[in-house]
């Protein structure tokens, strides 16, 4: 069997095409997200080498790779591009919308009312069409959505009840335009950095505080470094699980369908302990101190609607934020 390598200095051992390998499986995947092994982005990457490591009978070996070993999303969007990485988890905010400026029409503040209405809109005709974009831009196959938790703002300073509180203060952002502005518009400093930097930053002081679900600020240890959590709820972050075509394209058409199948599998089963996750990541982080606070929400949602002005045309325009609105 021939095999193939694609070698890029210090990275030749991990940034390894579908190939044939040492081991009984013909094929390796490597599968990477963001998440420690406790976030619910692991139970999804288990389950899709799971099922595929059966269905295949073991001719297709999935290697896990989380709390961004391989690199940052921005930088595993940019390897699943090159065909230098198979599999990769992307939020709409971190992995995909510096790539696809449509991808962030998901990340605009409140333009979800609920999860059923998330779904709803990422599981049709939106989602497929968002999905088209991204696998044009990065030259890969979006098998599925998964979701990232509903996200709040968070700091170690001071209660945040208006946007008025939330002036002066840093907070980290992924690289999203649309969250630097919503933030920017809500009085912070919005600070865009890698996840993998905000623990440091926050005992550093570099930031004053962030938004995350609550999923991330318990596995993720934030709540060592943080103290008040406002109740934004102000998105409901997607996240994409790609496969590159490049990489898909070293697969037998019979092993690629069970690529697709697995993936499917893997993404009821990351919804499902995302939803699960969420209500006990709540109770723990109460249990530790932290003190969630409810905000006047009317005066978030005034304080952004330049954000829906200033990034309508980048997203798709006003008639696909209607649509969305519709769902």
């Amino acid at each position: 069997m021939k095999i193939k390598s694609f070698i890029s200095g210090a990275l030749a051992a991990i940034l390894v095409v579908f190939a044939g390998s040492a081991s009984a499986a013909d094929y390796t995947v490597k599968l990477a997200h963001n998440g420690p092994e406790q976030h619910p982005f692991q139970d999804g990457a288990v389950a899709f080498k799971t099922q595929l490591e059966a269905s295949s009978n073991g001719a297709i070996e999935v290697q896990i790779f989380p709390g961004e070993q391989l690199g940052s999303e921005e930088e595993t969007s940019q390897m699943l591009k090159q065909g230098t990485l198979q599999c990769a988890v992307e939020s709409a905010g971190g992995g995909l919308a510096p790539f696809v400026p449509e991808a962030d029409l998901f990340n605009l503040p409140f333009v979800f009312s609920d999860i059923d209405h998330f779904y709803r809109v990422v599981d049709g005709p939106i989602g497929d069409s968002v999905a088209a974009k991204v696998e044009m831009a990065l030259e890969s196959q979006v098998l599925g959505w998964w979701f990232s938790g509903i996200r709040n703002a968070w700091n170690d300073t001071r209660p945040v009840m208006t946007p008025d509180d939330l002036k002066g203060l840093k907070i980290r952002v992924m690289g999203s335009p649309v969250l630097i502005d919503t933030f920017n518009a809500l009085g912070a400093q919005a600070t865009p950095m890698s996840f993998g930097e905000v623990y440091t930053s926050l005992q550093q002081g570099v930031i004053d505080g962030a938004e995350t679900d609550h999923v991330d600020l318990l596995v993720e240890n934030f709540f060592e470094v943080t103290k008040y959590v406002s109740l934004t709820g102000h998105m409901y972050l997607a996240a994409a699980l790609v496969c590159s075509d490049k990489a898909l394209s070293e697969l037998p058409e019979d092993l690629q369908a069970q690529v697709r199948d697995a993936a499917a599998a893997a993404t009821q089963a990351q919804r499902a302990a995302m939803d699960k996750m969420a209500g006990d990541a709540l109770m723990a982080l109460k249990e530790k101190g932290i003190e969630f606070n409810e905000v006047d929400l009317a005066s978030f949602q005034s304080a952004v609607q330049s954000v829906y002005e200033k990034n309508a045309e980048r997203v798709g325009g006003m008639e696909m934020i209607q649509m969305v609105a519709e769902q």
